[in-house]
C-alpha cells in the first residue's frame, strides 16, 4: 500500500495543470518542443482528435489531419515535458469515442460537425474576453 501511494504522489507532481478540456472530434493544436543540437524550437501540429486513451500520466491523444493530400496521424502523450502548449481550435460534435473511420474517408464522409449551441457560444465568448484589447 505504501508503495502505491509513493507512485501516486510522484505522478501527481508531474501532471500538467494548464491542459484545456477537449474531447474526441475537437480540433486542437499541440505545440511541441523540438531540440536539434543546441537549438530548441516549437513545432505546431493541428489536427482532429480521433482517440483519447489512458488516464493520468499515461493519457494519450491521437490527432489526424490531411495536409497537401497526404494524411498524417500522430499520437501525443498529454503530460509529456516535450509538450509546450495545447490549444482548442474548434469543438466537434461526435457520438463515438473513437473516430477511426475518418482515416480512409474523403470529402464529406470525413467531415465532423462543429458543436453549436450554448457550450460553443460560451467558449467563443470566453476566448473573446481573454484577448487583450488592441
Amino acid at each position: 500500500m505504501k508503495q502505491c501511494s509513493v507512485i501516486q504522489k510522484i505522478e501527481k507532481e508531474q501532471l500538467k495543470t494548464n491542459i484545456p478540456e477537449f474531447r474526441v472530434g475537437d480540433t486542437i493544436s499541440i505545440h511541441t518542443r523540438i531540440i536539434e543540437g543546441e537549438k530548441e524550437r516549437i513545432q505546431v501540429f493541428t489536427g482532429t482528435v480521433i482517440a483519447l486513451k489512458g488516464g493520468g500520466l499515461s493519457r494519450t491523444v491521437s490527432l489526424y489531419r490531411v495536409s497537401y493530400g497526404a494524411a498524417m496521424e500522430r499520437v501525443f502523450t498529454v503530460h509529456s515535458p516535450k509538450i509546450a502548449k495545447i490549444e482548442v481550435i474548434a469543438k466537434g460534435d461526435s457520438r463515438l469515442a473513437k473516430l477511426y473511420y475518418v482515416r480512409g474517408a474523403l470529402g464529406k464522409a470525413a467531415k465532423i460537425k462543429k458543436l453549436l449551441g450554448k457550450e460553443s457560444m460560451a467558449q467563443n465568448q470566453q476566448e473573446q474576453d481573454d484577448e487583450p484589447a488592441t
